[in-house]
């Protein structure tokens, strides 16, 4: 009798049914991840089977750095670039300061390429001065490699001096602009300009502009804010002028800076047709005061003027101001308003004329009372304004004194040779 026996299983069925089952138990598994713990997973999955690149030092080419000017170089001029380049590596540290200890000489800063293979002054030299650069590079192994130049710039055959306005430290009126004036005319603006930075608390907007006194021909480049000053503002002007050639091989020789903070702010408003000074200490009132202007054959500026400086007692004489009509006299109490010479000053031999709150007899200035004088005298600070209405005169112009306000801010930005 036949009996049927069942198909023997061929040996590779039950690894696939191990297969299967081990199939679905991952799948179970996986199912319990959160997305992190799958993330993590894979990825570690990812590390075991790449290699860490690595370099191998004996391979590594030396890192090799190039310095311009080279120590071997004649003397460089004071505006020239300083560049440092690597090859076989990247730059970690470039340093170009001048030579001997406390030195006022200006120190270089420069910038990295984007790739840090190459380095760039970016700032000019002081005249006249010896100079070292450091720098070192590293190459793919990690190990560095440090180069060293010497050079000189070459002294300056005519310089430029430039005086700053105002003193560190000082406290001014609303109307005080940052101001630097040179000793000579300044033919590279722009280049110039490029070096100043103002900064300010609280942040104020501001623009510089050139001008030049019409008298002296004295040129200057001012900061003046959109609107007068807020009180209690701080002003620092950082000014990197040292090898700055303002033209025709004129090189300034020194940087210079300032920080000053803004006061009370007063505003003397004189109405020339009412004979009167309105005197305001933020924004109140505190005092009219009777006034005698410039009569009709010598009337005075209109125009916003800034306070110059002023002095308890000043000569003043109609040669210094070009007036055929002859006086010498010692003026008290004298606010400086102008360099053509306006003032603001008692005038003791008009009282008793009755010319004070009635009548315009001066030779341009505003007088007053000695008493009103000397009050006025004692509260006027550099930086204060005066605003004259009302005269035949023409407004005064933006290097007659601080003459910058008379402009409309669109018109003083104008004045910028980066504008």
């Amino acid at each position: 009798m036949l009996t049927r026996s069942s198909p023997p299983t061929a040996p590779h069925d039950s690894r696939k049914r191990s297969s299967v089952l081990l199939s679905v138990r991952s799948l179970r598994t996986l199912s319990t991840l959160t997305v992190p713990a799958i993330a993590v997973a894979l990825l570690a999955g990812c590390q075991s089977a790449s290699k860490t690149a690595s370099v191998d030092p004996a391979d590594a080419k030396p890192a090799r750095i190039t310095i311009t000017p080279s120590s071997d170089m004649a003397a460089i001029a004071p505006d020239a670039t300083v560049k440092v380049a690597a090859s076989h590596g990247t730059l970690t540290k470039v340093r170009v300061v001048p030579d001997g200890a406390g030195s006022q000489a200006a120190t270089v800063t420069g910038a990295l390429s984007h790739s840090k293979s190459s380095w760039r002054s970016t700032r000019t030299m002081t005249p006249g001065t010896t100079y070292t650069v450091e720098a070192t590079a590293t190459n793919a192994a990690g190990k560095s490699a440090v180069q060293h130049s010497t050079f000189r710039t070459r002294a300056a055959q005519q310089t430029n001096g430039v005086t700053v306005t105002p003193s560190k430290g000082s406290t001014v009126g609303i109307g005080q602009p940052v101001s630097l004036t040179f000793d000579h005319p300044v033919q590279n603006k722009a280049a110039v300009e490029r070096t100043l930075s103002i900064s300010t608390s609280p942040k104020t907007e501001g623009s510089w502009g050139w001008t030049k006194d019409p008298l002296t021909g004295i040129e200057r480049v001012d900061w003046r804010p959109k609107t007068y000053w807020h009180k209690d503002t701080k002003v620092t002007l950082r000014a990197r002028l040292s090898g700055v050639n303002t033209g025709d091989s004129r090189y300034l020789r020194r940087d210079v800076s300032t920080t000053f903070t803004i006061g009370t702010p007063r505003i003397s408003k004189v109405d020339i047709k009412k004979h009167t000074m309105t005197v305001y200490e933020d924004g109140q009132k505190q005092k009219t005061i009777p006034i005698s202007a410039g009569q009709p054959s010598y009337p005075t500026w209109n125009g916003t003027m800034v306070v110059l400086d002023k002095a308890p007692m000043v000569n003043m004489t109609s040669e210094s101001v070009g007036i055929a009509d002859p006086y010498n006299k010692d003026v008290p109490w004298a606010v400086h308003l102008t360099t053509s010479g306006t003032y603001a000053h008692a005038a003791p031999w008009n009282e008793g004329l009755g010319y004070f709150g009635q009548t315009n007899m001066s030779h341009g200035c505003v007088g007053m009372s000695l008493a009103d004088g000397k009050w006025f005298y004692n509260r006027a600070t550099r930086g204060d304004l005066v605003e004259i209405t009302g005269s035949t005169r023409a407004t005064v112009s933006t290097g007659n004194g601080f003459g910058d306000w008379n402009l409309p801010y669109p018109s003083w930005q104008k004045l910028s040779a980066l504008r």
